[in-house]
C-alpha cells in the first residue's frame, strides 16, 4: 500500500512537472537543461570530496608523458606536467564551486538585510547605505575583485569575501527597490492600520514577497562568481595553485596554443563555460517562471 502510493506521488510529480512545458514553454527548457547541469555539478563536488578515487587517476601525480593528447586512456589528455586533465577537471570544480557559493551566499547574507532595512526606514540611513553602495557599484567588478584579493590573499575563505564585495551592491539595490514599492501596498497598510510592529511588516508582509528574485539573483550572480574566480586563478590570484583549478590549469595551458596543444586550455574553459552556462540558464528561466505577468499572456 505504501510503496503503491509512493509510486503514484512520483506520477503525479512528473506530470506536473511535465506540465510545465505547455504553460512556460521556452522558460521551462532553459529552468530543465540549467537544472540538470547544476545538479551534476554540484553532485559531482560533493562526490569528488566523499570519494577519494571518483577520478580516474590523481589530479596532482604524473601519470603519463607531458602533453598526451585525449585517448581512450586519458580522455581529455595531459598536461605539461604529464597530469590527467580530466581528473583535474573533475577535482577542480571543488575549489570553483566552493568560491562561487560562499561568495554569493556572503552577499545574500549582507546584501538583503541591507536592501530591506534601507529601503524600508529611508530617512538618513538609507541615503548614507545607498551611497555606499554605490560607490561600490561603480567599481568595474572584475578590478574591485582583483584589488581586494591581492589586499586579502590566497585562501578560499579570501578570495570568496573579495568576489562577495563585488555582489553585495546587486543584492541591495534588488531588495531595496522592491521594498520601496512593496510597503505602499494596500495590504502593507492594512497591517499598519491595525497596529503590527515595524519588524513584523518587514519579515512577513514585505521580506516574502523578495524571496523570488532573490533566488534568481543568487543564481545568476554564481555564474557570474565562477567566471570571476577563473579569471583570479588566471592572473595567479587563485586560491592555491598546487591544487586543480580550472582558471589557473588554462594559464598554465596557454601558450601551448601556439604548439598545436589545444587540450590543456579547452577542456578548462568548456568546464568554465558549461557551468556558468548552467547557472544562467537556471537563473534566467526562474526569473521567467517566477514572473506573474506571465500567467496573465
Amino acid at each position: 500500500m505504501t510503496q503503491t502510493t509512493a509510486i503514484e506521488r512520483r506520477e503525479r510529480f512528473l506530470t506536473r512537472l511535465l506540465a510545465g512545458r505547455k504553460w512556460y514553454g521556452a522558460e521551462w527548457y532553459m529552468t530543465a537543461v540549467g537544472a540538470v547541469i547544476v545538479v551534476f555539478v554540484l553532485g559531482m563536488t560533493v562526490a569528488s570530496f566523499l570519494t577519494p578515487h571518483l577520478a580516474p587517476y590523481d589530479p596532482e601525480a604524473r601519470v603519463g608523458d607531458p602533453f598526451t593528447p585525449p585517448s581512450l586512456r586519458h580522455f581529455f589528455g595531459t598536461d605539461q606536467l604529464g597530469r590527467d586533465i580530466f581528473s583535474r577537471i573533475i577535482y577542480g570544480a571543488q575549489i570553483v564551486m566552493q568560491v562561487a557559493l560562499l561568495s554569493a551566499t556572503f552577499s545574500l547574507l549582507v546584501g538583503v538585510p541591507l536592501g530591506l532595512v534601507s529601503g524600508f526606514l529611508g530617512g538618513r540611513l538609507d541615503q548614507v547605505v545607498s551611497l555606499i553602495m554605490d560607490s561600490i557599484y561603480s567599481f568595474p567588478g572584475l578590478i574591485l575583485a582583483i584589488a581586494l584579493a591581492a589586499l586579502l590573499g590566497s585562501g578560499v575563505l579570501n578570495i570568496s569575501i573579495a568576489i562577495a564585495v563585488v555582489y553585495v551592491p546587486i543584492f541591495f539595490r534588488l531588495v531595496r527597490g522592491q521594498v520601496l514599492s512593496i510597503k505602499q501596498e494596500l495590504y502593507v497598510e492594512a497591517a499598519r492600520s491595525i497596529g503590527a510592529p515595524g519588524r513584523v511588516i518587514l519579515w512577513q508582509y514585505i521580506f516574502p514577497n523578495v524571496i523570488p528574485s532573490v533566488v534568481v539573483v543568487f543564481s545568476l550572480n554564481i555564474a557570474d562568481a565562477i567566471i570571476t574566480e577563473a579569471g583570479l586563478a588566471f592572473i595567479g590570484l587563485g586560491v592555491d595553485p598546487s591544487k586543480p583549478d580550472w582558471g589557473y590549469d588554462i594559464y598554465r595551458g596557454r601558450s601551448e596554443m601556439v604548439g598545436g596543444r589545444w587540450w590543456p586550455v579547452t577542456f578548462p574553459g568548456l568546464a568554465i563555460a558549461a557551468v556558468a552556462l548552467g547557472f544562467s540558464l537556471f537563473g534566467e528561466g526562474l526569473s521567467e517562471i517566477l514572473n506573474p505577468r506571465l500567467r496573465e499572456l
